[in-house]
């Protein structure tokens, strides 16, 4: 499958020398499309001295000279691989581990933290005199903000870097378990959960955006595996810590773990290194575009880029400035929304999203009534099998979308499109309505507990072999947008998770598990159907969605250029 094309910008990306620390660099011009060659994979440059830290610039790489120049003719600016100092791409590959290992850890607190005190719900309901509703809303409302609350971390996460947002969210986190734990109402502990689920949700956006920093689109899928695996221990592990916890000290020991979790992590983040290159974002050279385009058209001709101003030939300076636009975090997520391709995998991911949850809570309810009457640990053990499916299915589907992906990109000429990532998910396919039909019904006729502990590994390993290369595939199709695209279909799935958790058990409880999770078989069957479409026509809705866009930015362009 080949690339999209993209129609010219009207300005050349020329290589151009500029020396920066010394050392002697090759860099592109500023392009005034912000939009990228997407799916294609271009060879990364390389420069003397680039991956030595210099103490006179920022971890954004402030420093230097770039030089800007007008010509007529095609051009564009590979945004993945734009020159930068101390390229995170260069990195050594132990250093990148760590990063990775980093990430995954900290990907445990947002699944972790909603599922560990759901062992408690009895003993809460007691003390705090809360309803089922309450309890209920408790779980939703943690879902939903969860979900949602990562737009807003995006945006601050593409101007500001990933390592401030780490460390506010992650302190946030804390309080919330802090408060939580001392907590006499169920109101403030309500209050709290969407505390601790607007602390924990940054992790779910930016961990992505992070490994986009510093892998190559051929190794994503793997690291994806690995990040989303880490996180899934959450809801495979919670359970069982929830169950020990509320046991032995009660129910806000749960909170008091949370807070001991958070808290080594913080301070392991204060030693992280920021991935974040603000050349690489699109809101940047966004500010970068506009003030070289206005300092051309004062003076004409090039111009050059110095200790964050644009700078012509004739002296006129301009301050590069971030506006309001830039920090917004709807517009960059309007535009993701405008592309189909990205709706029908989104919808999709969503509706994966939606069946884990409602998985993992109905089951609670199923295995605690006859004829198993189950207590908190035993079906902690019963849900451990969803839960290894998820983990081995992120990880084994992850490797395999980026072998598929090599595989295809050799067969295509070198040309390499993130729908190539969707080829790696036909072996599963089949698996994952099969799964959750076969659940059904050995969860209705309640036949020996080796039946639906079987159907729940396949349904998870298939969910999450499929789930892994989504993330791959939206980083891929939306470069320089990576944050901002898993932050709307974090929001995508927070959402259809709130919805899960409210109807999952009115509906369990009119139709049963075969009634539930024969509708979920028609659900995952239409996933399977959106996946297939966006292999399908997805490049040519890509294709059409950059042209739309350079038009859109040409004329804004001449807009600017006439004032």
């Amino acid at each position: 499958m080949a690339p999209s094309s993209s129609r010219s910008s009207g300005t050349v990306a020329r290589p151009l020398t500029s020396h920066v620390g010394g050392s002697e660099m090759h860099s592109l011009d500023a392009d005034p499309d912000p939009s990228t060659e997407l799916g294609g994979e271009k060879q990364q440059a390389h420069s003397a001295g680039l991956d030595a830290p210099d103490s006179r610039r920022d971890c954004n790489g402030e420093a230097g000279i770039i030089e800007i120049e007008v010509d007529e003719g095609q051009g564009k600016v590979d945004i993945e691989h734009v020159l930068v100092v101390n390229d995170p791409r260069q990195w050594s590959r132990s250093r990148k581990k760590l990063v990775l290992a980093l990430i995954a850890l900290a990907s445990v607190a947002p699944t972790l933290a909603a599922s560990i005190y759901n062992p408690a719900f009895n003993q809460i309901q007691a003390e705090l005199g809360a309803t089922d509703a309450e309890i209920a809303l408790s779980l939703s409302l943690y879902i939903w903000v969860q979900g949602n609350a990562p737009l807003v971390w995006s945006a601050i996460s593409e101007i500001k870097g990933r390592k401030p947002v780490y460390l506010a969210s992650l302190t946030l986190f804390t309080v919330g378990c802090i408060v939580a734990a001392e907590a006499r109402s169920i109101g403030v502990l309500i209050g709290m959960r969407i505390l601790q689920a607007a602390g924990t949700s940054a992790v779910l956006s930016i961990g992505a955006g992070t490994l986009a920093d510093i892998f190559e689109p051929r190794e994503r899928g793997s690291m994806m595996g690995v990040y989303y695996a880490a996180g899934l221990l959450g809801p495979s592990l919670g359970p069982l810590l929830g169950g020990a916890l509320t046991s032995g000290l009660g129910w806000r020991s749960t909170f008091w773990f949370l807070v001991i979790f958070a808290g080594c992590t913080l301070v392991l983040f204060i030693f992280f290194k920021d991935t974040f290159r603000k050349e690489r974002s699109l809101a940047y050279r966004s500010a970068v575009n506009r003030a070289a385009a206005r300092a051309r058209a004062k003076n004409g001709g090039a111009a050059i880029i110095q200790a964050g101003r644009v700078v012509t030939r004739g002296g006129d300076s301009e301050e590069i400035k971030l506006s309001l636009r830039d920090v917004n975090p709807i517009t960059p997520a309007w535009r993701i929304l405008q592309r189909v391709n990205i709706l029908t995998i989104m919808f999709g991911s969503a509706l994966l999203f939606a069946f884990v949850y409602s998985t993992s809570y109905t089951a609670a309810i199923t295995f605690a009534r006859p004829p198993y009457n189950y207590d908190s640990m035993y079906i902690g053990l019963v849900l451990l099998s969803f839960g290894l499916g998820n983990v081995l299915g992120s990880i084994l589907g992850g490797r395999w979308s980026d072998c598929s992906l090599a595989r295809l990109k050799a067969q295509n000429g070198g040309v390499s499109a993130p729908e190539m990532r969707i080829h790696s998910m036909h072996v599963v396919m089949p698996l994952l309505p099969l799964s959750a039909l076969a659940y059904a019904w050995t969860a209705q006729e309640k036949v020996h507990i080796a039946g639906p502990v079987v159907c729940l590994f396949v349904s998870g390993f298939s969910t999450m072999w499929i789930y892994s290369s989504t993330l791959a595939y939206l980083v891929d199709a939306n470069t320089g947008r990576s944050s901002t695209a898993i932050a709307v279909n974090s929001s995508f799935r927070g959402t259809a998770g709130f919805i899960a958790a409210e109807v999952a058990i009115p509906l369990q409880n009119a139709i049963g598990d075969g009634g539930l999770y024969t509708l979920w078989a028609g659900m995952t069957a239409l996933t399977v159907a959106l996946l297939l479409v966006t292999e399908r026509w997805g490049g040519q809705w890509r294709e059409k969605a950059v042209e739309k866009e350079e038009r859109r930015w040409e004329e804004k362009q001449r807009r600017v250029e006439a004032q």
